[in-house]
């Protein structure tokens, strides 16, 4: 069942204050503070190595961290576990695409259903109110879901069969079952070729406004951010180099060392 949560009147829906994630000796995320605001797409860039899925890891609790403090919508949410996180509204795609091959592309959507029914395990398999009806609304939404990802006509096939292209889309279908207000995706343009990238930002402004999304995404096609993003964060060794508007970060000194290196 899915949480509910008083929304401030700020315009800020995600904060990091100071986060730090330790693997032993490495330092992967390091004292790091940002702000996200509703609405907008906001972008996470840096050298190979640098601690992005690391910080996407933090914010979904995939892992938990060391020290410092996540909040959404003003609350504290570091202490929460990844299935809290995405009934409460941040959902997320994968750097390695994390579908159920052998499901059909409906039934890979549907799972994503079940943080909004109120069936329990007995009520589902005996077909016992509210089942059958709930059933019937998660069909109907997976579908059209499917339908705006340009996959409806493949719906029963199985998700193993669909080229990587397809397979992202897939996913992103699957992540906005879950009703989230933050979608944060990984990579989503990794293996398309120049036209599909420019196809890529249209889909996910259009994403953003359709569902009245924030999006967080991690990309390192550096021209696709600087021209989708309202913000972008630059990470470097852990470490926030840079934060801005794409016209501020892209004549950041730092930024174009840690990509470039200096003479």
């Amino acid at each position: 069942m899915s949480q509910t949560i008083q929304i401030n009147k700020s315009k800020s829906i995600l904060e990091a204050k100071s986060i730090t994630r330790r693997f032993g000796g490495l330092v992967a995320v390091n004292n790091v503070s940002f702000t996200v605001n509703q609405h907008e797409i906001f972008g996470l860039i840096g050298p190979n190595g640098a601690g992005k899925t690391t910080l996407f890891n933090l914010i979904t609790a995939l892992i938990s961290l060391s020290s410092g403090e996540l909040r959404y919508h003003g609350r504290e949410i570091s202490h929460l576990r990844s299935y809290q996180i995405a009934a409460l509204g941040i959902a997320r795609t994968f750097q390695n695409i994390r579908l159920f091959g052998e499901l059909s592309a409906l039934e890979n959507v549907i799972i994503a259903r079940h943080l909004h029914t109120n069936s329990s395990i007995f009520t589902g398999v005996l077909g016992l109110p509210p089942a059958p009806r709930e059933e019937v609304k998660s069909r109907q939404k997976a579908l059209e879901l499917l339908e705006m990802v340009g996959l409806s006509d493949r719906a029963a096939e199985k998700s193993r069969n669909f080229a990587y292209g397809d397979q992202r889309r897939l996913e992103i279908a699957r992540a906005l079952a879950l009703e989230p207000q933050i979608l944060l995706l990984d990579e989503p343009a990794a293996g398309m070729n120049p036209s599909e990238k420019v196809q890529l930002s249209d889909f996910i402004r259009d994403l953003r406004d359709r569902f009245n999304l924030t999006i967080i995404l991690i990309e390192h096609h550096v021209p696709l951010v600087m021209g989708l993003c309202d913000r972008i964060a630059v990470l470097d060794f852990g470490q926030l180099i840079a934060l801005g508007e794409p016209s501020v970060v892209r004549n950041n000194p730092a930024v174009i060392e840690a990509y470039l290196g200096n003479e």
